[in-house]
């Protein structure tokens, strides 16, 4: 046994450090997490400074026992978990169980801190052991404490006044606020016509194009030409005049390159760039942080990935810089190195931006050892990483002066001059607007040129685009909602809950989530609040710089939050989930509502269950009463004699009774295919061709629902020669062709059967 006992999260940072460290120390992983509060409610004390209740996670007892077993055996242990609050925490559990179990003893017990998994950060940081920060650990405690009495105490009103199963969290639900509000400006956004003028010309062989700027001498707002009327009337009044250049301006301009990745501009660039989502994004940043194995052994490619820093080791800077200058021209090399100012106000939680463990392991060097998505990711970061030390890129732009009778019409062009930085890597942007990056052709003050063209084109403005997961996390970040290792759980709590849906790769909020964020923010507004989330999490970032302490924050917090929750048990339940329309019911004149259902939400009457009037959401009350009643005419309802009539539901049209609800008798429209098969259970019925809500055919006796026999395969009328069941099926299967089957599970008799298409196959081969 080793004289030193290393602790880490994950199995696979375990095989790249015992690398480094050698025989001298025995390397463990705790999977994770060892400790969670006990999962019902009391977990929290509030009576008693907020005290937890812990209790090791199921699924990593025998990682916790196989680490007690080694502490005991041990000289000396030290914890190497995360280096972020959240990792501060696991090392203070893991310090509890040990000391709890009195595996300990006096041994000298500290932690370790490592950015970067290379020999020379691990050997200096196991040389430089410090102890458990009980700052970042009252934070995190702080932390898990607010979630737990969020999601205890309000997720359990939510199942009793929406429905059961729904949850909200502290961080979880401004997000979903953020969706449901760009949502709501979308519907309202009223759509405005607008036009604009263009003037089509051309020198020698280079076309170009310029916008009406001006006219009359008054610069042109957007709605100055509001529709096809005004833009024609200037038309009329330039037509077969003549342009010449009145004004020429140039200038050279520059670009810096962008800033390394911290977790939310690299979450952003993976989901424009990469198509992977935040969730993929970090799984694969971990597996590069972790350890891959490469030719020359296991190494870990880039620094750690939950950081809100920008800032570059001086060690990494001189590294990039040589590169730059070995592989690239003199001019791509700044005379000094670029740095980087945090945006956020407490960027405490990493000393580094993402950046490569060694430039020199190029993209391509590794290549071979990397999955799809590692190398994509990695790639990404590593020209990333090399282009914030680059130089800017330079442009020549040139904006040229047209005048066109008393119309002045304005060109733009834009040439790159030295790409710098773009030589490597080029940031994207969510809903960009177009660029004009056209090349003009030398134009001089009072030169004619020809009019090619004049035109105008229509326009329309565009309401909000929807959140994509890179501009979500950008919002999130901007508000101060969560941090970055939270930006991914968040996204994928609101797409598991099912409040929100993808479409075409923008956040969608489903009818569940408009109402879960309706009563929220009418019923807990300051807790949704952005500014209330954002100074929360400034609090416990000054708890983990240890200038505030943890308990006090929690009771400013629990007084108000308690008393609320317990104002709002009152609340009825319709309350909630049903919003009251200026209308009257079509049927009986009581006021409809918006309320939501299994299916979402949809419009009906309060007088329900008496009256049954509904209409869908995006139906008028004009289109329901288009719809006629469609009477069956000569049947009545076997079950009270009601009047037979066509419904529409969720799968379609169908045959129900009027009298629904109280009589619930419903059919299918279509007279179902009878397969002249007696039902083998209830001896009463026949059996008939279905079909399933998914449009698959399965065969069911017709006296359901009191008889429910059904079998997928077609039936036929023969017995089973094994078990004497008096209906064998049809079954075709690629392997063995058509076979007889008997539908008795416990029999499995089978026979096979030739096709006419098989006997003809076999005569002609014995011909």
């Amino acid at each position: 046994m080793a004289d030193n006992l290393l602790i880490v999260e994950s199995p696979s940072k375990a095989k790249t450090l015992k690398k480094y460290l050698g025989k001298d120390f025995e390397i463990l992983a705790s999977y994770g997490h060892v400790r969670g509060l006990v999962r019902k409610d009391g977990s929290v004390d509030v009576d008693h400074d907020f005290a937890m209740k812990y209790q090791i996670i199921p699924k990593n007892a025998k990682h916790v026992d196989a680490i007690v077993t080694a502490a005991k055996a041990a000289k000396s242990v030290y914890l190497a978990t995360d280096p972020d609050r959240e990792g501060e925490a696991i090392s203070w559990h893991l310090l509890e169980i040990l000391n709890g179990r009195k595996a300990l003893d006096h041994k000298l017990v500290k932690r370790v801190v490592f950015h970067e998994i290379t020999e020379s950060a691990v050997l200096a940081a196991v040389a430089h052991p410090r102890d458990v920060d009980a700052h970042l650990v009252n934070a995190q405690q702080a932390r898990s404490a607010l979630d737990y009495l969020v999601g205890f105490n309000l997720s359990p009103l939510l199942w009793r006044k929406v429905r059961s199963g729904l949850s909200a969290g502290r961080v979880q639900s401004p997000a979903l606020r953020l969706i449901c509000e760009r949502e709501k400006e979308i519907r309202a956004f009223v759509s405005q016509e607008f036009w604009s003028i263009h003037l089509d010309s051309h020198k020698g062989r280079t076309k170009f194009g310029a916008r009406l700027n001006e006219w009359r001498g008054k610069k042109l707002e957007q709605f100055d030409m509001p529709n096809e009327a005004s833009q024609a009337e200037i038309l009329k009044a330039i037509e077969g005049k003549s342009a010449s250049v009145t004004h020429v301006e140039k200038k050279r301009k520059s670009r810096n390159p962008t800033a390394p990745f911290t977790t939310s501009t690299m979450q952003q660039e993976a989901v424009r760039k990469l198509g992977m989502t935040t969730d993929k994004t970090m799984r694969t940043a971990q597996q590069l942080y972790e350890g891959i194995a490469l030719a020359d052994g296991t190494v870990g490619l880039i620094t750690y990935m939950r950081t809100d820093s920008v800032a570059l080791a001086n060690e990494a800077v001189a590294e990039i810089r040589e590169f730059i200058s070995n592989n690239f021209d003199a001019e791509s090399l700044p005379a000094q190195p670029v740095t980087y100012k945090n945006k956020s106000k407490n960027a405490q939680e990493a000393h580094e931006a993402i950046r490569p463990t060694s430039i020199l392991r190029t993209p391509a060097s590794v290549k071979a050892c990397l999955s799809p998505e590692q190398f994509k990711l990695y790639e990404m970061i590593w020209k990333r990483t090399l282009a914030s030390q680059m130089a800017p890129a330079r442009f020549d732009t040139t904006s040229v002066d047209i005048a066109v009778g008393e119309a002045m019409f304005r060109a733009s062009g834009q040439v790159q001059v030295f790409a710098g930085f773009l030589a490597v890597y080029e940031e994207d942007v969510d809903d960009a607007e177009d660029e004009d990056h056209a090349k003009l052709p030398p134009l001089e003050t009072g030169e004619e040129v020809p009019v090619d063209k004049l035109f105008g084109e229509q326009h329309f403005t565009q309401p909000p685009p929807r959140f994509s997961e890179a501009s979500l996390v950008k919002a999130l970040e901007e508000f101060g909602i969560g941090r970055p290792s939270t930006y991914a759980s968040i996204i994928k709590t609101l797409k598991d809950r099912e409040y929100v849906n993808l479409d075409k790769k923008r956040f969608l909020p489903t009818d569940t989530g408009e109402v879960v964020n309706k009563f929220l923010t009418d019923h807990f507004a300051q807790y949704v609040d952005y500014q209330f989330t954002s100074r929360l999490e400034d609090k416990l970032d000054e708890i983990s710089n240890g200038d505030r302490d943890w308990i006090p924050v929690m009771q400013e917090f629990w007084s108000g939050f308690s008393s609320q929750i317990e104002e709002k048990k009152s609340l009825k339940r319709s309350e909630v989930t049903h919003e009251a329309l200026d209308e009257a019911c079509p049927k009986c004149g009581k006021q409809l509502t918006v309320r939501l259902g299994k299916r979402g939400r949809f419009v009906g009457c309060t007088g329900y269950p008496e009256c049954d009037y509904t209409r869908d959401m995006n139906e008028t009350a004009e289109q329901k009463a288009e719809e006629a009643v469609q009477v069956i005419e000569d049947r009545v309802c076997p079950d009270d004699g009601g009047q037979l009539i066509i419904k529409t539901g969720r799968y379609g049209k169908f045959i129900g009774c009027a009298n629904y609800p109280k009589c619930k008798h419903i059919e299918p429209l279509e007279k179902p295919k009878d397969t002249g098969v007696g039902c083998p259970v209830c001896k009463q019925g026949m059996l008939i061709e279905r079909k399933s809500r998914y449009g698959k055919l399965f065969y069911s006796c017709n006296t359901y629902p009191k008889c429910t026999y059904a079998t997928w395969n077609p039936p036929i009328n023969e017995t089973c020669p094994k078990c004497n069941w008096p209906v064998m099926t049809l079954k075709t299967t690629k392997r063995r062709g058509l076979e007889k089957v008997c539908p008795q599970k416990e029999c499995g008799h089978t026979e096979s059967v030739m096709t006419p298409e098989q006997l003809a196959a076999k005569a002609e081969s014995v011909e």
